[in-house]
């Protein structure tokens, strides 16, 4: 490349003078092709800004980040890439509206905008739309239909939605396009049925369960204590599960031995039914007869409505109605459950409130708290014992140590009704093959 300079005075003698210049060095360099390919790969000011930006939402500072984003906003009015950054950061910051404004503003003007969908879907779950979050993620998954955390990320938005096929099918189609194995793990064993009472469910693959369990409650006072024992085999279908269970009861030194079926069964979309019928002796501390019919009921994004009825029969018929209320969110469940046993004036009632936190995101692990007061039946012990106390505390423990072997460990304290303190403590070992 030649470089040329024609001097006015050149010019006016009509003669050329040629001699090279720095600046035409420079253009002769940048048109080599590896100075064209190193200026193409340099971000531009606009990105370098929205990269140190980013990093000022994600590191805590997000009103200042909003705040920059506003500033650019007024340098690029309109640009989608800003306006995506800002609504991302709003989302972050739990201002949903905002961040929905942004990000469908966007995709107005940018259907095709994968990160976009990505993005709105995300807002739509962590403020608990999972059904919208779905349909957004839908929208990322037809654009890259080869992403495997597009179908992650629709995956958990169907779980939450309660569509548990529709994500165990995303889960599946991730593992197929090369997502982590251990994340697909994890997300298949979160699809496990989330129930009142989680030790009546198995992860996928297992057919059979056992447990075995000790119960002691020690008193105040001279009053003997208690002893009581239960062992349970569970077989597990792809819809429910069955249990024949043998109960032993070792009160004021007697013993007592009970038989029980415990089912669990599917009803229509987002429900299922706890029933259950237990047979034992003509006279003791335990029920002649017992039954029970309990319906779950799944609402909205993690909320289960229940009804229950309870039959006990010692010399006499006593029943229990009983309505509670749960909700899951995350790796916690919590849950209120209110008994009224039909009696002299209005009769007696009952109130359980239990949190629980599945610590390792999973079904199978979990610590839980359960406080309550009145007559009802006992969930934790054998589901018939009627229970009659002015407060009661309880805490427990369950870990599995191996896929197939774990155990419970409880504590209780209660102000018996008939004047007596509880202690409680109970030990169960769980299997399953």
């Amino acid at each position: 490349m030649k470089c040329t300079q024609v001097s006015r005075a050149g010019r006016q003698r009509g003669r050329r003078i040629t001699r090279p210049l720095p600046a035409c060095l420079l253009l002769a360099l940048l048109a080599s092709p590896a100075l064209v390919l190193a200026q193409e790969a340099a971000p531009d000011a606009l990105t370098v800004q929205l990269q140190q930006i980013r990093g000022m939402a994600t590191g805590g500072q997000r009103a200042q980040a909003i705040e920059r984003y506003n500033a650019l906003l007024l340098e690029h009015p309109g640009n989608g890439d800003v306006l995506l950054a800002r609504g991302r950061a709003y989302a972050w910051d739990g201002q949903y509206a905002a961040a929905e404004s942004d990000m469908q503003a966007v995709l107005s003007k940018s259907p095709d905008y994968a990160d976009a969908w990505s993005a709105l879907g995300d807002m739509y779950r962590w403020s608990e739309r999972p059904q919208q979050a779905a349909e957004a993620y839908s929208r990322w998954v037809a654009l890259a239909p080869q992403d495997p955390s597009a179908h992650l990320a629709r995956g958990r938005a169907w779980r939450d939605a309660g569509q548990l096929a529709d994500a165990r099918a995303d889960f599946d189609a991730a593992a197929a396009l090369g997502a982590d194995a251990a994340e697909v793990s994890a997300l298949r064993e979160s699809l496990l049925p989330r129930m009142a009472n989680p030790d009546v469910a198995a992860p996928e693959g297992y057919r059979w369960s056992a447990s075995a369990g000790w119960d002691h409650t020690g008193f105040s006072g001279d009053r003997e204590s208690w002893n009581d024992a239960d062992l349970s085999l569970r077989r597990h279908f792809k819809r429910g599960s069955l249990a024949l269970e043998m109960l032993r009861a070792d009160h004021f030194g007697e013993s007592d031995i009970a038989w029980a079926l415990d089912g669990y069964v599917p009803l229509w979309s987002r429900a299922y039914a706890n029933l259950r019928y237990q047979h034992g002796p003509s006279d003791g501390m335990l029920p002649r007869q017992a039954w029970r019919a309990e319906v779950f009921q799944g609402i909205g994004s993690g909320w289960e409505l229940s009804a229950s009825v309870d039959n006990l029969r010692f010399s006499d018929n006593t029943e229990f109605y009983g309505i509670g209320i749960g909700h899951y969110t995350g790796n916690w469940y919590g849950r209120y459950k209110i008994q009224h046993v039909p009696g002299v004036g209005s009769g007696s009632w009952s109130h359980r409130l239990l949190l629980r936190n599945y610590y390792s995101g999973d079904g199978d692990n979990y610590l839980e708290v359960s406080v309550g007061n009145g007559r009802s039946t006992d969930m934790d012990r054998f589901g018939t014992v009627v229970r009659d106390n002015n407060a009661a505390i309880g805490v427990a423990w369950k870990y599995y140590f191996a896929p197939n072997w774990g155990f419970k460990l409880g504590a209780g304290y209660a102000d018996d009704d008939g004047g007596y303190d509880e202690q409680r403590v109970s030990l169960a070992l769980y299997t399953r093959w």
